[in-house]
């Protein structure tokens, strides 16, 4: 049996859409309020857009042979902010300006003025669109708690732990919502754990837990941790987390998630790393979508037989780091043919 495969989230958005991926230098010149974004996003109008985009995206994932494709993330602007504006509490008009990840950053970012509620859901929509396109389980993609308040303002709230356990309820009736419309893989995008393991291990197991709690049995629950995003494709020296903090994070996590997906072909961990997969399964990026040097199916296949030395082959699932955004369609597409052209071969 060959190893499964799967995207992580986003995949390349097509120029006829009225959002562009968030990276692209042209947002500079954009007005990303609440009111303009949901007039791209929300209106009847753009909706055949939205599910042409979707379906070009899962028909692609699937021709390439991902076994498990997500919906590509197409109707949002970024996996954060679009999650976001449908939660009571958050101020999409009146931005407050922040100076982040040790002076590195700055922006606008939507603030957080009072208590965070779930408002209404959004996401079984975009399931409900993209598993019509598909013949297989679709994926959906959750921001996580910490993520979240790593992308916002926090003007309310005087206690991070409060807040992160708030967002998690909200999104916890979000992954119920998907459940409720067919949903059978849930991932909740946590990058910000890499980044901040103390926070991980002070509050974020515990939210992580809040966000999947009573779920149906066989709803696969999935979190996904990568290192960082540049700012742009092929940039070296980009600051990333250290990738050593996935030690901790998987013998934190092991057993509390049906799946966990990091990492790995940016830059290889240790084998003795896949040891501490004992019961969750190991989603393990082996194609870079960082760089536009392509990985050759042989580079991709012996890094795979390494980590099968380790993890048996029905707890592999074989991805990308992390989404596609940056390599654009064709890119992407040869990178997805070369992962699963791999995985067939071992």
């Amino acid at each position: 049996m060959p190893i499964r495969t799967t995207c992580i989230g986003a995949f390349p958005k097509p120029d006829y859409l009225p959002i562009s991926d968030w990276f692209k230098i042209e947002h500079a010149d954009k007005n990303y309020t609440a009111d303009v974004v949901q007039a791209w996003t929300d209106s009847p109008e753009h909706d055949a857009l939205f599910e042409r985009a979707t379906r070009e995206a899962i028909e692609a994932q699937i021709a390439c042979g991902i076994d498990i494709p997500t919906d590509g993330e197409q109707r949002r602007e970024n996996y954060v902010h679009y999650q976001c504006r449908h939660f009571d509490g958050f101020d999409f008009v009146n931005l407050e300006h922040r100076v982040l990840r040790n002076g590195a950053y700055e922006t606008d970012l939507p603030a957080i003025r009072s208590r965070i509620g779930a408002g209404k859901s959004v996401l079984p929509r975009d399931y409900r669109v993209a598993q019509f396109f598909s013949d297989r389980p679709v994926k959906i993609t959750l921001p996580g708690p910490l993520t979240i308040m790593d992308s916002t303002a926090n003007c309310f709230y005087g206690d991070d732990a409060a807040l992160a356990r708030d967002l998690a309820d909200a999104l916890n009736a979000e992954a119920h919502a998907l459940a409720d419309a067919g949903c059978v893989h849930i991932q909740l995008d946590e990058p910000v754990f890499a980044r901040k393991p103390d926070a991980a291990m002070a509050y974020g197991l515990e939210t992580m837990e809040r966000v999947f709690h009573g779920l149906p049995d066989h709803v696969i629950r999935t979190a996904h941790m990568c290192c960082g995003y540049p700012e742009h494709i092929d940039q070296p020296e980009y600051p990333k987390a250290d990738p050593s903090v996935y030690h901790q994070l998987v013998e934190a996590l092991d057993g509390k998630l049906h799946a966990l997906s990091i990492e790995d072909c940016h830059c290889h961990s240790d084998l003795s790393l896949f040891e501490k997969f004992t019961k969750t399964t190991a989603i393990v990026g082996f194609v870079d979508i960082a760089v536009s040097a392509v990985e050759p199916v042989e580079q991709i296949a012996a890094r795979m037989r390494d980590v099968l030395q380790v993890l048996p082959p029905e707890r592999l699932i074989a991805a990308p780091d992390c989404g596609l955004g940056f390599l654009g369609h064709d890119l992407a597409v040869i990178k997805m043919k070369n992962l699963s052209a791999a995985a067939n071969t071992v």
